[in-house]
């Protein structure tokens, strides 16, 4: 069983996701909140498996309410949006969360979302997600890419199809290496270099320059 807390300030929203999981075999919704700060104490609380995280939000926001669920263990962290390209999202994943979503995301790719981050894995949708590492990432501060130097160079091309949001499958086919030898090399590369899951990987490939805005 999957548990669910869902922060939202507003409660229409809240509604319609309370409507949606409540329908769900295998996932149940422990708990609502209305801000940042409920949530981090819900979670904390609660010890759910996945927070759905709204991200504009009074009294915390959902970007720093990320943060300190994830600095405290409490529970994985998908945040949710109403606009596919918005700094807050970019904010929340470099604070470790597993994943966005948009807010009309229909049913049945919420409940993939959720069986996905919960079992340890990450949301990334190579489209969206590309696009919006392509606007916000150029804004910041550049990655020393020698933070990159701990990998070995199939580790590093291993990287770079991550960042280009390969699935491990479709990195096996194109480097010709079955997908249990993917699977230890991303394990490797996330150990490496500290990272929580993929989206934190995708993230380092365009901070570092590995790969730039606009490639792929």
């Amino acid at each position: 069983m999957i548990r669910v807390v869902v922060v939202d300030d507003q409660e229409l929203m809240r509604a319609g996701f309370r409507m949606v999981l409540g329908a769900q075999e295998g996932i149940e919704l422990v708990g609502e909140a209305g801000d940042g700060a409920e949530a981090v104490r819900l979670a904390d609380e609660l010890r759910p498996d996945v927070v759905l995280m709204d991200v504009r939000m009074p009294v915390l926001d959902g970007v720093e309410a990320t943060k300190r669920i994830v600095a405290a263990g409490t529970a994985r962290v998908l945040v949710m949006t109403t606009f596919d390209l918005d700094e807050y999202v970019y904010a929340a994943l470099q604070g470790g969360a597993s994943g966005f979503l948009l807010k009309d995301t229909p049913p049945a790719h919420l409940v993939s979302a959720l069986h996905a981050v919960a079992s340890g894995d990450a949301v990334v949708s190579p489209s969206v997600t590309r696009r919006l590492l392509d606007r916000f990432v150029s804004a910041g501060a550049p990655r020393d890419e020698s933070v990159l130097d701990v990998l070995t160079d199939r580790e590093r091309e291993v990287l770079v199809l991550i960042g280009k949001g390969l699935s491990n499958v479709e990195i096996a086919e194109k480097l010709f290496l079955s997908e249990a030898t993917v699977k230890t090399h991303v394990g490797r590369i996330l150990a490496k270099l500290g990272l929580r899951d993929r989206v934190q990987a995708v993230v380092l490939t365009y901070e570092t320059g590995l790969i730039r805005p606009g490639q792929g």
